[in-house]
């Protein structure tokens, strides 16, 4: 009896895991965005930073005030505009995946309703995966 407690005490304390699996959001296919030869795009740090904190900010955002997140959003946005130096191909490519995310983060400066802010704050973080799909540092 005594051996079965024992046995029962471990199964039950390394057994069980109580680990939350991290579901990374699904990326967007973007018509006219592609991987440079099966490669992703080299990024300027700027960017990529200021992409990184993006993530950040819808990861652990709990505000209900589309207002409040667009503006921490256009922040980031605004720094990587006045930040990129990137030219060519990677730029352009960088293009196709930016302005999508600008356009849904203008949106949620105007939402007002709970819901239709988690929808664009999914679509967001979709396009984020994207980004982070198709470029690298």
């Amino acid at each position: 009896m005594k051996n079965s407690i024992i046995i029962l005490f471990i199964i039950l304390t390394f057994g069980c895991k109580n680990e939350t699996a991290k579901v990374e959001p699904e990326a967007i296919q973007i018509e006219g965005l592609t991987l440079n030869n099966n490669e992703k795009w080299i990024a300027n740090k700027e960017t990529h930073i200021g992409m990184k904190r993006i993530d950040s900010i819808l990861k652990n955002d709990s505000s209900s005030s589309g207002k409040i997140l667009g503006e921490a959003l256009s922040k980031q946005t605004s720094y990587i505009i006045k930040s990129c130096d990137m030219e060519g191909e990677a730029h352009d490519q960088l293009h196709v995946v930016l302005i999508p995310i600008l356009e849904e983060i203008t949106d949620i400066k105007d939402v007002e309703n709970a819901l239709e802010l988690k929808k664009k704050v999914t679509t967001l973080k979709r396009l984020t995966a994207t980004y982070f799909q198709y470029f690298k540092i």
